[in-house]
């Protein structure tokens, strides 16, 4: 099973030598129905990603099912591709989650940048109108080449340029398009400069936000928080992340970053679980959990 950071660095990889991959994979106890009826007001979110082997074993249906039990209410997807979600069709998957109980509020897909703009471009706007009939408020691109001999700055201004155009088309559908980071935006630097902060200055506010992974902001050497703190505008959907399932390292600092998100207005977030303890679906339930418990957690 590879993650999605080894995936990362093969599409990287790929674009360096010519190849453009049009799919870019996007690449923690109790019942939720019984949670949510009984006035719940956590609305705990979880990119499905967390859940990929279970996904391809026992079918998109029964995840939503079993996640719908756990006590998750936001969802994002990460499972796009020719116009559909997990190989269904947007207007009907949006329909399985909300008879769940839940809503699918955001996505993760991505088209790295070719030589064919004409190309990349339809490709966005057809993704738009999959996401906008499935009801999304955010699609968000997972990661980019722009890691090793990619960190130039012409690269992240031609990615800037692109972002923002993307922005545009999805904005166009009332959608918000946004930038998640691994930690290789914060280890590569061109004049010292990370390129998490070159590409926050190189694309437009209005059509670019970022979603903070805060573990993987952690493992680049550099304190989430503060970057909240640095860009509250700009960065308005946070991904959390632990070692493994929620809580188990005692290195990520949760009631902060909880606090500040709240302090900026963020009210969107999502649980990511890449790596077990147990099997995929304990640890996701494990971590709603322990951010259900945590009294930090609106």
């Amino acid at each position: 099973m590879r993650n999605r950071r080894e995936f990362l660095k093969t599409a990287a990889i790929a674009v360096a030598g010519g190849f453009v991959l049009p799919d870019l994979l996007t690449s923690c106890k109790g019942s939720q129905s019984s949670s949510r009826r009984s006035g719940a007001k956590k609305h705990i979110g979880l990119q499905l990603y967390s859940l990929r082997d279970d996904i391809n074993d026992i079918g998109i249906q029964k995840v939503l099912e079993a996640v719908a039990k756990m006590g998750y209410v936001n969802l994002e997807t990460a499972g796009y591709g020719n116009g559909k979600i997990y190989r269904t069709d947007p207007t009907e998957f949006k329909k399985m989650v909300d008879d769940l109980g839940m809503k699918v509020t955001s996505a993760h897909l991505g088209r790295n940048k070719s030589d064919n703009h004409d190309a990349d471009m339809s490709w966005w706007n057809e993704a738009v109108d999959a996401h906008s009939a499935a009801g999304m408020k955010y699609m968000i691109m997972p990661g980019s080449p722009l890691s090793g001999e990619g960190a130039t700055l012409d690269n992240i201004k031609r990615y800037g340029e692109y972002f923002n155009e993307i922005g545009l088309a999805t904005a166009a559908a009332g959608i918000k398009f946004g930038y998640h980071n691994h930690d290789f935006e914060f280890k590569n630097k061109v004049n010292g400069v990370p390129v998490y902060d070159l590409l926050v200055e190189n694309t437009s506010p209005d059509h670019v936000l970022f979603q903070n992974d805060v573990y993987w902001t952690q493992k680049g050497g550099y304190d989430p928080v503060a970057y909240m703190k640095k860009y509250p505008k700009r960065i308005q959907v946070l991904h959390i992340k632990d070692e493994q399932e929620i809580g188990v390292s005692g290195e990520m600092d949760f009631k902060t970053i909880f606090e500040t998100a709240y302090a900026n207005g963020i009210k969107d977030w999502y649980v990511e679980v890449e790596r077990y303890i147990a099997t995929p679906q304990e640890d996701v339930k494990r971590s709603y959990d322990y951010l259900n418990k945590a009294d930090y957690v609106k």
